[in-house]
Formats: C-alpha cells, structure tokens, sequence
C-alpha cells in the first residue's frame, strides 16, 4: 500500500468512525438493548471499505469530505445490516465477525434480525434528512434510488438468495460473477455513484467511468475474499476462515484453481485501471485502492 493511500485511509477510517457515532442512537435512549446492539455491530470494526470508496471518489471529484460524511455513513450502515443478517443461523450461520461474537451470539437471534432492520432503516433517513448532505434534492433522490436498489432484490439481497441457492451445486463462471455482482458488487458501486451524485454538474462520461470502475474493484474484492478463505487464518480474517468451502459453496478457486482466481483478481484490477483513464492524478488514490484490494491479506 502506498503511503497516500496508507494515510487517506486512516484519515476516512477515523472520519467515518466519528461520523458513524454521531448518527447512531445513545445506548440510553428506548429500546436500549437494540440501541445497544446497532452500537455493537457497527462500531469499532471493519476495514470501512465502502466509505472509503465514497472518500475516495470525492477527493477525484474535489467534493471535501464532510460533504460526504452521510452517504459513507448510509452506506456502512447497510453494509453492517447485510453482514449481521448473513450471520444468522438461517443463513451462514456464523458465530465471529470483525474479531468478535456475531450480533445473534452476543444478543439473541430476534435482536440480530431487529438491529439489521434498524440499520437499514436508518441509512436512508440519513440519506433523506441528513443537514450535511449539500447535494440538490434532484440529487438526493438519485442517492435514495441507487442505494436502495443496491440493496434488494435487484442487488445485495438478490445475490445473497442466488448464493444460498447455490449451495452445493455446480454453476458456470458466468454465472458465479452475476451472483457477486449482484451481492457484494452492487453496494461497492453504490459506494462510489453516491460520491458522484454529491458532484453538481458532474460530467457523464466521468460518472461513467467511476461507475465501470466500481463494478471491477466490487468483482475483484470477492475473488480476493475467496482467495483469502482459502489462504488466510480465522484471527487475521475477523471470521471464520473456510466456512465457504466446509458449505461447498461456489468460489473462484473452486472454479478457477488458486492460480486462475489469483490471475482473475489482478485482470479486474487491469480493467479498473484503464476505467480511470480520462483522470490523471486526481484518481491516484482511487488506482492505490484497487491495487490494495487484491494484495490485501484480510
């Protein structure tokens, strides 16, 4: 990792982390125990990968980040909501996330089920009323509809049921990728088109760019975490490691090999590279970024 990115990530991790404090109710307020599982869940962990995408695309747009600190903060706020929901016993069933008990093992199950709701909810009240968003209501609205659509059954929540269908069968490569485009893929889009519709006026042609862009790194973050459950250890990872391939679940090295996965990973890396080709060094972070994703070891 380049010592720019090194620094801009920690100055939007420690960003969002404040920010994400902020806008989540006191552990005091009614219903306490709910409040309290939503403060669990959320604070103090994560890579924060998706807000920085949002930092990140800022800074290539010149959009200062406090402007952005309500869609970073909207869309780890569904993030988290998807994670604690995909822990349950219903779905992957795990009892680690983030280096620590899963929401459903460290409360109970309904409480799990109600913190995700409540989180889900809360990431578009932040976008709909939140007073440091400057954006136009035009442009408000975009954001709504890109992270709502992001999230359902037409991306996060439709690529989590393609994935729980697909346990224990064999599909294509084609097929594998449309899961996570849809299922991990959709929400990093999201994170970096929130970005660009805080950006007035914002060429098209840029917006696109950023947007084919966000569909590679969201493609090669899942071959990379693919990769890891294979390679890493459960104490790196913040999860259990080879939980995927105990499920028989479909991954890229199942299909690939490790090496193929591996040669995957770095040919999205390519392609969103060459996305960025109409920036100069205003999108370096952004470049760093897609690099950092492939070599990253959790």
């Amino acid at each position: 990792m380049s010592n720019a990115l090194k620094e801009y990530l920690s100055f939007c991790q420690n960003r969002v982390e404040r920010a994400l404090e902020a806008r989540l109710p006191g552990e005091q307020i009614l219903p306490q125990k709910l409040h309290k599982a939503m403060r669990y869940c959320v604070l103090d962990g994560g890579k924060r990968m998706r807000p920085m995408l949002t930092y990140c695309t800022g800074k290539t747009l010149g959009i200062e980040p406090e402007v952005l600190d309500g869609p970073a903060c909207a869309v780890e706020f569904i993030h988290v909501y998807s994670l604690i929901h995909d822990d349950l016993p219903a779905m992957d069933d795990d009892d680690l996330r983030r280096g620590k008990p899963t929401c459903h093992v460290a409360f109970d199950e309904a409480t799990a089920i109600l913190t995700g709701d409540a989180l889900q909810a809360l990431a578009f009240e932040t976008l709909a009323h939140d007073p440091t968003i400057t954006a136009s209501m035009e442009n408000r609205l975009k954001m709504i509809t890109a992270l709502a659509k992001a999230s359902g059954s037409q991306g996060m929540v439709g690529g989590q049921a393609i994935d729980l269908e697909s346990v224990g069968t064999k599909i294509t490569l084609p097929e594998l990728e449309n899961m996570h485009i849809h299922k991990t893929g959709a929400l990093i889009r999201a994170s970096v088109n929130l970005a660009t519709f805080a950006k007035e006026g914002i060429d098209p042609s840029a917006a696109k760019k950023l947007d084919q862009y966000a569909k590679c790194i969201g493609l090669s973050f899942q071959v990379k975490d693919d990769i890891l459950d294979e390679e890493s250890d459960t104490a790196t990872l913040g999860k259990t490691q080879g939980k995927d391939k105990f499920n028989d679940k479909p991954t890229y090295p199942a299909l690939l090999g490790m090496a193929g996965a591996k040669q995957k990973a770095l040919d999205l890396h390519e392609k969103a590279i060459e996305s960025l080709d109409i920036f100069g060094k205003e999108a370096d972070l952004l470049r760093d970024l897609s690099l950092y994703i492939i070599q990253r070891d959790h």
